[in-house]
């Protein structure tokens, strides 16, 4: 879907994300839900609500953190609705399953395919947030949004006999599943072995992804000492060769940073990362110099998965914000900090602004995680700052990925033993110790797993 960022008039047909709504919103997303209930389906309810009731239900939404409202626009106006649902922080055994819930387009607006770009646009964002599985279920009667989740590769896994009570009938409820990752598996009668891929199980309930870590610096692939450009080793010079070695190694994502980019404030290794783009056969995220919407999109569009932003968030958050809404779960925030105060500009600059306080204000706008690193401890492979990261980790409620610091298989393992009691940790970034042959990679994936 074409986005447009001007004062132009609106597509006629769109779907994104709500992070926030206006009056004429509230109206017509009310109206959309009690066309909906009437014509038998979409929620709970089975009579119409009234513009109170499913206001106040709305605004309390949007304040929820585990919830994610999504609409589609007919002209402008709101005409449906669904949410993603995050499992909660205590549903450990759950976490890499979310849900759509509340799927809807109003009788008044169908026919025009924004059904399929409602639910196209959730499971994008469910995939680029890292989730494996996206589960929905539906009542019998639905015929059309039945037809719908086939038609988009959800998979029907049962079948509830009494699933709702309805005008003096039992329905029936069908349950879906649908796949987001290559390497996730879908279990069927009954089995839950995984499939033996040669690496380990992905759908460990506390596996820990690992972000190898590509840093480009003058079209080569280097590791930074203390965030020092000055002090760098070049580790190689073909960062496609680079790229297809971890991802051959059996990593399911890329971390790259354009260092030149970061301190000049624009992209300045283009050619270097597109390698790196046609390369990959994992998701790619990438940060550094991205300060607009233009390079936003430009980078989005040409294969990267998710982009990373660093300083704009600290100088710029109403862009984080714009990003966010219109790239919804491919905006992550990257904070870095020295002895806890945020740095920005290549780590050029120390603010006087807490990290932890950064994570909220970026919580707030919308990024699907936070990469967290303590600079006096990048590329030193001294260990990462555990205490830190897990504060951050328990100040917000967004996935949290460690970074700075990694030298041995032990300090893999502590971070492995801090986030079995912080769930909020999903990850951690390893550069130097990967390149020097300190880690091995099979070695660093089984004790994450």
């Amino acid at each position: 879907m074409n986005r447009v960022f001007s004062a132009t008039p609106p597509p006629a047909l769109a779907a994104e994300r709500a992070q926030e709504l206006d009056d004429d919103d509230i109206d017509a997303l009310c109206e959309a839900v009690d066309a909906a209930i009437l014509d038998g389906g979409g929620f709970g309810w089975v009579k119409p609500q009234g513009r109170s009731v499913l206001e106040r239900y709305y605004r309390g939404l949007l304040l929820v953190p585990e919830r994610m409202l999504f609409v589609a626009r007919h002209r402008g106006v709101i005409v449906g609705s669904a949410q993603l649902v995050r499992p909660p922080r205590n549903n450990e055994a759950q976490a890499m399953n979310a849900s759509v819930m509340h799927f809807h387009i109003a009788p008044y607006a169908r026919g025009m395919g924004l059904g399929r770009m409602l639910l196209d646009e959730i499971v994008q964002c469910a995939r680029a947030m890292g989730y494996q599985f996206l589960n929905l279920d539906v009542r019998e009667t639905q015929t059309g949004a039945i037809a719908l989740f086939r038609s988009m590769g959800f998979e029907q896994w049962g079948t509830h006999p009494s699933y709702a009570h309805v005008d003096g009938r039992m329905l029936r409820g069908h349950y879906f599943v649908k796949r987001l990752q290559e390497q996730s598996r879908i279990a069927q009668n009954g089995s839950d072995t995984p499939a033996d891929t040669g690496r380990p199980n992905s759908m460990s309930t506390r596996a820990l992804t690992l972000y190898p870590a590509i840093d480009l610096k003058d079209g080569a692939c280097v590791r930074l000492r203390r965030g020092e450009m000055d002090d760098a080793t070049v580790y190689s010079d073909d960062p496609g060769a680079q790229a297809r070695a971890w991802c051959d190694a059996g990593f399911s994502w890329l971390h790259v940073v354009d260092l030149n980019g970061a301190f000049a404030g624009h992209s300045a290794n283009t050619d270097a990362v597109k390698k790196i783009v046609a390369n990959a056969s994992v998701p790619v995220q990438l940060g550094g110099g991205l300060r607009d919407m233009a390079g936003i999109e430009a980078w989005l569009e040409a294969g990267i998965t998710r982009v990373i932003l660093g300083s704009v968030a600290v100088k710029n958050p109403a862009l984080v914000k714009e990003a966010c809404k219109a790239f919804p779960g491919r905006i992550v925030a990257g904070i870095d900090a020295r002895q806890g105060l945020v740095a920005t500009e290549g780590w050029a600059e120390v603010s006087d602004m807490q990290a932890t306080d950064l994570g909220l204000r970026m919580q707030d706008a919308g990024v699907t995680a936070i990469i967290f690193t303590e600079i006096t401890r990048d590329g030193m492979l001294e260990g990462l700052d555990l205490v830190q990261t897990a504060e951050l980790a328990r100040t917000v409620s967004i996935p949290v990925i460690a970074s700075g610091g990694v030298g041995s298989l032990d300090h893999l393992a502590a971070l492995k033993r801090v986030a079995e009691e912080t769930p909020g940790i999903e990850g951690v970034v390893v550069g130097r110790a990967l390149y020097d042959g300190r880690i091995t990679p099979a070695d660093a994936l089984r004790v994450l797993s």
